[in-house]
Parts: structure tokens; sequence; C-alpha cells
């Protein structure tokens, strides 16, 4: 009794798999929850069959392709106007064409537009990206121009900048000597205000209350230039080189023993 009631609940037991199972599943109730595998058993068959109608509908381009393929293989006959027009004047099925018999035999191959652009426009879009990478090309190369003149340009502020520092040590340099050689030969003022170190702030005060409309002729001249005129005083006057740091005993030992009046003589 046992084996048969098994048998019995074995021929019970419903496919979920089924047509006729997933079908009833329709007719359920909503609110009514449905197995979770069920259900993913069901939505996967649906999407199947879906994918399957997609698969055996072709588009209108690969029916007309087909189409197209079909009469192309085909051979002219008689009903075709052009080759009845050449069988009259003397042309066989296979033969070359030309008087002389060495022209084409296949006909010339049917290149079909099926997109919607203009004839010349694949020519257009080629020159068109010719031409987009020599402009970019020549924009890089405009832009590694740049960067060259100004990483040269970087190098040349930077020189001039410590060039002219240099200048301004020697000026500074040259004032200091000037002061103590002037004051040595008992000098009260200077040459020039510019040919001493300037003076603290007080006294710089001081001075431009005393004399406010006087104008200082050395704010007219550059590093370079006051640097040229008091070395030249200090040669002239002290026999004096700030390069050697040494005082010449007259003219003589100075252009016999020093360099050069410039820095560029002392290197």
């Amino acid at each position: 009794m046992a084996d048969m009631s098994a048998a019995g609940g074995e021929e019970e037991e419903e496919d979920y798999m089924s047509d006729a199972f997933l079908s009833s599943l329709q007719d359920i109730r909503p609110g009514i929850p449905m197995p979770r595998k069920v259900k993913e058993s069901y939505q996967k068959e649906e999407k199947q069959k879906e994918s399957n109608i997609k698969n055996r509908q072709k588009s209108i381009k690969e029916v007309e392709k087909e189409r197209r393929d079909v009469v192309l293989k085909e051979a002219l006959g008689n009903d075709n106007k052009g080759f009845a027009l050449l069988q009259k004047m003397g042309y066989k099925k296979g033969q070359a064409l030309g008087k002389k018999g060495d022209g084409i035999i296949e006909p010339i191959p049917l290149n079909v537009k099926t997109d919607r652009t203009g004839i010349g426009h694949e020519e257009m879009k080629k020159r068109k990206a010719a031409e987009d990478l020599e402009n970019y090309r020549r924009k890089m190369r405009m832009s590694k121009q740049v960067e060259a003149q100004a990483a040269t340009d970087f190098r040349m502020r930077m020189r001039s900048k410590k060039e002219e520092l240099k200048l301004e040590g020697d000026l500074r340099r040259s004032q200091r000597a000037c002061l103590q050689l002037d004051e040595q030969k008992g000098v009260q003022t200077p040459r020039e205000g510019w040919y001493w170190p300037s003076t603290g702030p007080q006294e710089e005060e001081e001075e431009d209350e005393e004399v406010e409309e006087d104008d200082d002729p050395g704010e007219e001249l550059s590093t370079m230039d006051k640097l040229h005129i008091l070395t030249s005083y200090l040669r002239g006057e002290h026999f004096y080189c700030i390069w050697c740091g040494t005082a010449y005993q007259d003219e003589d030992d100075l252009s016999g023993n020093c360099p050069g009046d410039t820095s560029e003589d002392h290197d």
C-alpha cells in the first residue's frame, strides 16, 4: 500500500516548469504571493520568448539586401534591353567588351548607398580629419614654442636679477669705501649725495624737510651707471679698486697691477 501511495504521490506532483503550470500562474489573483523560484522561472521563459521573436524578425535593410543579392546573382536574360542590344552588336555571353575583346568581362560591382549622406561626404570626412590632425599638431608645436620661450624668458629674468643684485652689492661696497677714503682725506660732504651710503631714516627725514624741492640727480641713473661713475672716482681720486680691495700708491701702480676697471676683468 505504501508503494502505491508513493506512486500515486509522484503522479500527482506538478511540474513547475511546464507550460500548463506557468500559464496557470497568470490567473493568480493580485496580492497572492508567488513562490520566488517559480516567479524567476516564469520571467526567464518570457524573456527567452521575446528574444526568439526579435531574432526571427529581420530589419527592412536586411531584407532588401537579401533580395538585392539574389537579383545580382542571376544572369542577364534576353528580356534585359541592354543585354539584348549587346547581342545585336555581336556580343556573346562570357566575352570581353571592346572591339579587340580586351575590355572587362564581369560587370562593374554595384555599390549601394544605404545612408542619407550626400555624395562626397566620406571624402569630406577624411579631409576634415586630416585638417583636424594638422591643426592639433600645429597647436602642439605652438604650445611647445610658447613653453620654450617662457623658459628662456624666465632664465633671462633670473640672470638679470642675479646680475642686478651683484651690481647693487658692488655699489654698496664702493659707497662704503668712498666714505672711508674721503673721511681719511678730511672730506666732510660727498661729491654727490649717493657717493656715500644712505643715512638713517631720521636723518633722511630731516634732510628732506630742509631741502624739499631739490631733486636727487642720482635717482635718474641706473645702478650700473652709478657703479661706473663711483669706481672711476675711487680710481682717479684714491687709486682704489673695489674688486682688488687695494689702495694703490699712484696711477702708475694702479694701471700696472690692477687687471682692469670692471668686475669681468677680475674674474
